[in-house]
């Protein structure tokens, strides 16, 4: 995926995503760090998972950089990724308890507090802890199946192909933009904004819904401005 060699070249080493989350949680993913979480996400879906190219996900998670992480690492693997509630064959969810993951192949649940070492509590039986699970897989992905250009890549909102993805799915952003993007906007719009900062060699502000966005956070972030 072109978007990937893009986080991992050029400025590799600057915050390509910066998380502000409740309980004064901030987190801060170089490229190189936010593309050694996709590679291990992808790794875990290839290896544990049997994820393939043209296998479909969906994304039952609020906009949080972990959120994005997965998307990123499905459309690395030649992944559909589903945001909407249409049938799929892998479920990844922050409510694994809710009884969503009848008619799903396996189900992953992702606890989304930054330094989770594990699920907080007891999961059904079957259920992949994505925190315990994710660190024990390589920081390099190596597909065992090259995806194909043609295969959907995206299922809600939109439907495009791979070979669409980034300039159909994508929203237009300025060069070296420094975005600031709302999670209460939803996932789905917030990956095809961030994308667009990341195809731009920019970078993103997400923020959570309960925090405000204050004038300070916007000059400490050096957010662009309008």
């Amino acid at each position: 995926m072109n978007l990937m060699t893009t986080l991992r070249s050029g400025h590799s080493t600057s915050p390509r995503l910066t998380w502000y989350g409740p309980d004064s949680e901030r987190v801060e993913l170089s490229g190189r760090v936010l593309d050694n979480w996709v590679a291990k996400t992808s790794n875990l879906l290839q290896d544990e998972l049997d994820a393939e190219p043209g296998t479909a996900i969906r994304l039952d998670l609020p906009a949080h950089w972990k959120s994005f992480v997965w998307a990123l690492a499905a459309w690395q693997l030649g992944m559909e990724v589903v945001f909407d509630e249409t049938p799929a064959d892998l479920l990844v969810t922050d409510k694994p308890d809710d009884g969503a993951g009848a008619g799903f192949d396996a189900v992953v649940a992702v606890p989304l507090a930054a330094l989770a070492m594990r699920w907080p509590g007891e999961l059904p039986s079957g259920v992949v802890d994505y925190a315990a699970e994710v660190r024990s897989h390589g920081d390099v992905f190596m597909a065992h199946n090259d995806p194909g250009a043609e295969l959907p890549a995206v299922r809600g909102a939109s439907a495009l192909t791979h070979e669409a993805l980034i300039d159909g799915f994508a929203v237009g952003q300025e060069p070296g933009v420094r975005l600031l993007v709302r999670a209460a906007e939803g996932l789905e719009p917030c990956l095809a904004a961030s994308l667009g900062a990341w195809k731009e060699d920019g970078s993103v502000v997400l923020v959570h819904p309960d925090l405000e966005v204050t004038e300070h956070l916007l000059e400490n972030e050096r957010v662009s401005r309008s």
